[in-house]
């Protein structure tokens, strides 16, 4: 099992958001997976985007390009 870290977690509505933020991370080189959302947070679709910390401003300019619909971005173990 994974140690638990503090992360930078995007949560979502629905899911196809979730695969296409994915898609546009990788696309970007932002580091990063799709996870279960953490049990601290909800979501719509229960999918969230996990990425270190360092990685917080490059995803909020990736999430505030408009066209990928977050629910939220929040810092919690992941």
């Amino acid at each position: 099992m994974r140690k638990k870290e503090i992360k930078t977690v995007v949560t979502f509505h629905v899911t196809a958001d979730a695969i296409a933020f994915e898609k546009r991370c990788k696309e970007l080189g932002i580091e990063g997976r799709l996870i279960p959302v953490p049990r601290v947070l909800s979501a719509g679709c229960g999918m969230a985007w996990a990425s270190p910390l360092s990685e917080e401003e490059k995803i909020r300019a990736a999430a505030e390009a408009g066209d990928i619909e977050t629910e939220g971005i929040w810092q919690c173990e992941a």
